[in-house]
């Protein structure tokens, strides 16, 4: 599946992973200022802030996964098969709240929001379909984290509702709801990143025999579950400078802490789910940073690189070969 964090140093990054069996064809997209969004049942925006991310672009149409915005706003969709649950759509007149499709929600709240408060406004009208894309795009059971450099909120669509949740962790997997993955941490209390002392029993006498077992008792599975855990311990107690580098740098160790090895998570018969990519992206400043499973060479591009007031998207495909740098050839 996917996990999703937040970090900030001096400046303020999001990202996530996509682990799947396969691709679709992702690339890092830049929608720029004049593009138009026909919204299915919300109506067109011919100017809007200018967005970067991850998308499978089909008919013309960003698909995205994962994107920032030219104010700092960052949003991630994950998936939350079993859970999500979206409403029909309603004929014109018959509701006050804005109809937006499940794979248009990234767009529609980008485009026109510069901070998680005024998306919470957004929300605050929102009825979410589950209008699909298309026949070959069926829709896409999701949760989504929306943060910026102040504020980290959840949304979930479930039967009983729409519900918006703070995150005061900074972390999104999948499955369990959000309030049960939170509830979950309280198992983990003791944890801590300092050498165990030895609180078993007053009988016993009981030793830390090694260096590095700071973290005892942290899941190291792949369930959603147990990547939530690890990657909010990993996340909340992490340390590094607050250049560039030493900060992007981090946050694609805080994010490995979770990779997938092709093998080790079997989801079909031969068929297993790998990190296809990680990225980092940062807000402030609108570059988007990526590593393959076959590239770990961080990549990156600057959407403030683009003609920003362009109509059509600027496409990058992702670079899912990496090299090896010999030191002696």
């Amino acid at each position: 599946m996917c996990t999703a964090a937040t970090y900030k140093t001096k400046d303020f990054y999001m990202g996530r992973t996509l682990d799947y069996e396969f691709s679709y064809g992702e690339e890092i997209t830049v929608t720029p200022r004049n593009y138009e969004f026909d919204f299915r049942h919300a109506g067109k925006i011919n100017t809007h802030y200018a967005l970067i991310g991850m998308a499978f672009v089909s008919e013309g149409y960003p698909l995205y996964y994962d994107a920032v915005n030219e104010k700092g706003l960052g949003m991630a969709g994950l998936n939350f098969v079993g859970n999500a649950v979206y409403a029909d759509v309603l004929p014109e007149g018959e509701t006050d709240r804005e109809q937006v499709a499940q794979f248009e929600f990234i767009p529609w709240i980008l485009t026109q929001c510069a901070s998680v408060k005024e998306a919470r406004e957004k929300l605050s009208k929102l009825r979410r379909t589950g209008t699909a894309f298309s026949k070959q795009l069926p829709t896409a059971q999701l949760h989504w984290m929306i943060a910026d450099k102040d504020a980290c909120i959840i949304v979930e669509s479930m039967k009983d509702g729409l519900h918006v949740y703070d995150n005061p962790v900074g972390v999104l997997t999948n499955n369990p709801p959000f309030p049960s993955q939170m509830f979950a941490l309280n198992n983990y209390a003791g944890v801590s990143r300092k050498q165990p002392e030895g609180t078993f029993a007053d009988v016993l006498k009981l030793d830390a025999y090694s260096r590095g077992m700071g973290g005892m008792g942290i899941p190291g599975d792949l369930s959603s579950q147990s990547r939530f855990v690890k990657v909010a311990f990993t996340r909340l107690n992490s340390i590094s400078g607050a250049d560039e580098k030493e900060s992007v740098s981090q946050f694609f160790h805080i994010m490995g802490s979770v990779d997938q090895q092709r093998g080790c998570c079997e989801v079909a018969d031969g068929k297993y789910e790998i990190t296809i990519y990680t990225s980092c992206c940062n807000a402030a400043k609108g570059i988007y940073y990526y590593t393959a499973y076959d590239n770990h060479q961080i990549t990156a591009v600057d959407m403030h690189a683009e003609d920003l007031d362009a109509k059509q998207l600027i496409r990058y495909p992702l670079i899912s070969k990496g090299e090896i740098r010999w030191q002696n050839k």
